[in-house]
């Protein structure tokens, strides 16, 4: 159950709400007219909440589990335990998120307020419905479009456009950069800083003009404390809907297609571009100058030192075909247990 002190419930629904919701099917001896209260996890749920199974090694859970009902697969309904109420749905994982946000929506509404203690420039454009958070600065020739968000102690540079509905937490900072609409920038990203661009010379490392911008998508989220490099001529670009997590590094001029995933800690180094659906896994890095193809997974640490090809499977540093890394492991492991590496 979620601490009511900061998520609202708003339930309860039936079982023939929640199919909708999900988009699922009602399971064989199931009642649609059943009451759910909450979502839970399989181990904690009680006859009155909602869970979910999406993965095998969590048989055992639900076949203990005393949630009242449980979104699942088709073939794995036979192994539920007697009395549970069913949905059954192609992507379980999917459905349950649906439900998740029914019982718990966003809170996407709040009061316009400007704070008394925020600066914001006499040349600032903002839109209808906007908040801007204690002591945050907005300077010159900034725009702000309907029902943007601005947190507590943010900084929004000259001339930055934030498009309608976004979400700008608290202490970011913003410069040199066009934001979309319905964004969420979480707490503590930096976007359109400088490039880390130099001429390396004996004489002294003298840095590179960084005269382009940051230019960011619809829907897009980024997590806490990542950073984002402006162009060093060429824009850095981050496509709709990509979703980034906290402590990522993308540097000057590289190329975000749509659709993109990239977990906390990974690294893409400058000028390098990723085409659409691309998922980086955690602590990946990739170097400058390279493409990874439509559709390319990434497996955690793995470093990328070539161009990819769509839909290819990588991991490993160097980064290699799937199949290949586990086979030389697999190599690897027979040739020390038969004693031919001492």
């Amino acid at each position: 159950m979620a601490d009511p002190r900061f998520f609202t419930n708003y339930g309860p629904y039936t079982i023939k709400d929640l199919a909708k919701i999900a988009k699922a099917e009602i399971g064989l001896d199931s009642d649609p007219d059943k009451l759910i209260y909450d979502v839970s996890p399989l181990e904690t749920s009680d006859s009155k909440s909602i869970s979910f199974l999406d993965n095998s090694k969590y048989n055992n859970l639900f076949k203990n589990s005393k949630a009242g009902a449980c979104v699942v697969s088709p073939k794995m309904s036979h192994i539920a335990p007697a009395g549970m109420s069913l949905l059954l749905s192609s992507n379980p994982y999917r459905s349950y998120a649906l439900i998740a946000k029914t019982f718990y929506p966003e809170n996407t509404k709040f009061v316009t307020n400007i704070h008394n203690s925020a600066y914001i420039d006499k040349s600032v454009k903002i839109g209808t419905g906007c908040s801007v958070g204690a002591n945050s600065v907005i300077k010159r020739d900034v725009i702000l479009q309907d029902n943007v968000f601005i947190g507590d102690g943010s900084v929004i540079s000259n001339s930055v456009t934030v498009g309608k509905s976004t979400n700008v937490a608290s202490n970011v900072t913003l410069s040199h950069c066009d934001i979309g609409s319905n964004c969420v920038i979480h707490p503590g990203v930096r976007i359109g800083q400088r490039g880390f661009g130099f001429d390396m010379s004996p004489e002294g490392h003298l840095d590179v003009p960084q005269l382009g911008r940051v230019i960011i998508g619809d829907h897009v989220e980024i997590g806490a404390n990542t950073c984002v490099d402006r162009g060093a001529g060429p824009d850095t670009i981050i496509g709709d809907g990509c979703k980034i997590d906290n402590l990522v590094q993308i540097a000057h001029n590289v190329q975000i297609g749509r659709g993109c995933v990239i977990v906390a800690q990974s690294g893409i180094a400058g000028s390098s571009r990723l085409d659409d659906f691309v998922v980086l896994a955690g602590q990946s890095g990739i170097i400058g100058h390279i493409n990874i193809a439509k559709g390319t997974q990434i497996g955690a640490r793995s470093g990328v030192m070539r161009d990819t090809k769509p839909g290819e499977k990588i991991v490993g540093n160097p980064a290699i075909p799937i199949r290949e890394f586990f086979r030389q492991i697999a190599t690897l492991s027979k040739l020390t247990k038969d004693n031919k590496i001492k």
